[in-house]
């Protein structure tokens, strides 16, 4: 198969990758791929780091793995030179990090407590001002900063404060590309359609999101497929966007532009 981002893409660069749980998340085929470009990849892990070690070794070059824990600022503080003894400095990072208790899903919204509000928008998109910090020591000559969203410009079902808390990451990633911008550093996020990976799965009511999806993606939208938002991921940390930061990528099929309206009016018949 022919790779059409062509060869080297990322030739000589060195990336951080977080969120890498299985095959199936955004994270590890942004890894494969990048790898396939040419770079040089760190893995972080948390909790089940067997696990992230396991699934490193089935990328095209295993990857290293050092723990992180993002709301532990004593790991955070760390980072730069434990990821030192891998590479010697970075020129890009992936955040793929997000997570909610469960009482922070599932239509309960009014219900929620604040401990549980606060650990979801602490772990979700603090983290990525967190994670930049972290990685600031090894980005010296600037670079590409990349975190996976989920467009909250409006209220999914059941999605609730996992919402409120990407509304968050949008916001921190354009005051990031704000005060990251004058050393060289970019800041954007991608926002990906649903794609069927271990996160996605603990979220009530996915599969409605992956019907409709299908049903109005102007351009389709396969859920089994993380690849278009691996693309978009190392199109990012490429030097192919040099002066685009604060910006939302939209890989989702065209879904986003598309109102519910004129779906309708597109399959309906029209009224005599």
């Amino acid at each position: 198969m022919t790779d059409h981002l062509g060869t080297g893409l990322l030739a000589g660069k060195n990336l951080l990758i977080t969120g890498v749980i299985t095959e199936a998340s955004m994270a590890f085929h942004t890894a494969r791929l990048a790898q396939e470009q040419g770079a040089t990849v760190v893995l972080t892990g948390f909790g089940r780091l067997s696990l992230v070690e396991r699934i490193a070794k089935r990328l095209p070059q295993p990857a290293p793995v050092v723990e992180l824990d993002v709301t532990d600022q004593a790991q955070l503080s760390s980072l730069a030179a434990r990821v030192g003894e891998h590479v010697p400095s970075l020129d890009g990072v992936l955040h793929s990090i997000g997570f909610a208790p469960a009482t922070a899903l599932g239509g309960v919204f009014l219900d929620t407590t604040w401990e549980d509000v606060a650990t979801t928008v602490h772990a979700s998109a603090y983290s990525l001002k967190a994670l930049a910090v972290a990685a600031l020591p090894m980005m010296s000559a600037g670079g590409s900063i990349v975190g996976l969203d989920f467009d909250a410009r409006q209220a999914w079902p059941a999605y609730d404060w996992m919402g409120v808390a990407k509304a968050a990451l949008e916001s921190t990633s354009r005051y990031l590309a704000r005060d990251l911008g004058p050393q060289g550093i970019r800041v954007n996020l991608v926002s990906a359609g649903p794609v069927r990976t271990l996160a996605a799965k603990s979220i009530p009511g996915f599969g409605d999101l992956e019907d409709a999806w299908t049903d109005r993606a102007p351009l389709g939208w396969d859920t089994s497929d993380p690849t278009p938002v691996a693309r978009a991921c190392v199109a990012l940390l490429s030097d192919l966007f040099p002066a685009t930061t604060g910006s939302m990528v939209m890989v989702d099929g065209g879904f986003h532009s598309q109102g519910f309206a004129a779906r309708r009016a597109a399959t309906e018949p029209a009224a005599d």
